[in-house]
């Protein structure tokens, strides 16, 4: 009866840590961010924001503050790699266009906390 309690306790668990993500996203954008959040590079600071940019839904796949050098994923609604954000070479266009000042931040799909 014990060990039924903690199956039960473990299952409800790891449910609740997927309700963590944003359901009102595409289910391949859902899909990755489960991953991601399995897989946080940085202890604090990932999350995947949903941006508009060029009139769609983006999502930005940000590591954290862990490492200068850090480059953050941009994924559109359709699950499409646009490029990357930071990182080395310190890039800050997407599509040829600089995301910073044309994107906008919607909300959070998955913060980590």
């Amino acid at each position: 009866m014990k060990t039924a309690r903690l199956l039960l306790l473990a299952s409800l668990l790891a449910f609740c840590s997927c309700e963590k993500i944003d359901k009102d996203c595409p289910e391949c954008i859902r899909e990755l961010a489960r991953e991601y959040a399995k897989r946080p590079i940085c202890d604090s600071g990932a999350s995947v924001g949903q941006m508009l940019f060029q009139g769609e839904y983006v999502y930005v796949f940000y590591e954290g503050s862990c490492g200068a050098d850090m480059a953050s994923s941009v994924i559109n609604q359709n699950c499409e790699f646009l490029g990357n954000l930071g990182g080395f070479a310190g890039n800050t266009k997407i599509n040829g266009i600089e995301f910073s000042v044309n994107a906008v931040f919607q909300k959070y799909i998955w913060k980590q906390e």
